[in-house]
């Protein structure tokens, strides 16, 4: 039951983000962007980079095997490319409709009963953290002051694929049936916000 209750909780969580939109977006943040503490925090304040992180612990709990460290690995890797580019004024397009579609397609896929393929599952994760890192990067300047910002929202995205590893094992623990469905309601609660934040976007 206490695992049941960690699911409505993350609903319940979802739920209240919605009405709270101005922290929907961690990206648009014109404060400060220097220091390890001040780096943590930045990806914290945003609900579609918290969502999203999360999404990504849950899969790879949920895929299980080689997906429990290529997802995140994989997410952290390309995440950092894409800060890079965004630092050094490289642009890609669309980026913060990218990122909402991104909590839209991993609600889509924790709330899928079948699983996806590992292959399908990285290539999701490296594109949509790409934009995520973009996103970042294009508020730094290329200082030696941004390089503990950058590790500490790196930290903290680990953190969070972290706890979403650990909500999917906790739900791994119930009946198969429960396991099967249990992230159904979380996951499409999760799309729904994307599509929130698209709405606000185009």
């Amino acid at each position: 039951m206490k695992r049941i209750n960690m699911a409505v909780r993350f609903v319940l969580y979802t739920a209240a983000a919605c009405l709270t939109p101005a922290v929907a977006f961690a990206h648009p943040n014109p404060g400060p962007h220097t220091g390890l503490a001040l780096g943590f925090m930045h990806p914290l304040t945003g609900t579609d980079h918290v969502l999203a992180m999360v999404a990504v612990g849950i899969l790879a709990a949920t895929l299980g095997g080689r997906a429990l460290w290529a997802l995140p690995l994989t997410f952290l890797a390309v995440m950092v490319v894409g800060c890079g580019l965004g630092i050094n004024g490289v642009g890609l397009p669309l980026v913060q409709t990218v990122i909402a579609l991104s909590v839209v397609v991993m609600g889509l896929a924790v709330a899928s009963p079948r699983k996806s393929p590992l292959a399908a599952a990285t290539i999701m994760a490296a594109t949509f953290a790409l934009y995520h890192g973009h996103a970042h990067g294009t508020e730094l300047t290329p200082t030696i002051s941004t390089v503990p910002f950058v590790f500490g929202f790196t930290v903290a995205t680990a953190t969070l694929h972290s706890i979403g590893i650990g909500l999917g094992f906790a739900v791994r623990r119930c009946n198969p049936v429960c396991v099967r469905y249990a992230w159904s309601v979380p996951g499409l609660a999760m799309a729904m916000f994307g599509l929130g934040l698209l709405a606000r976007i185009v």
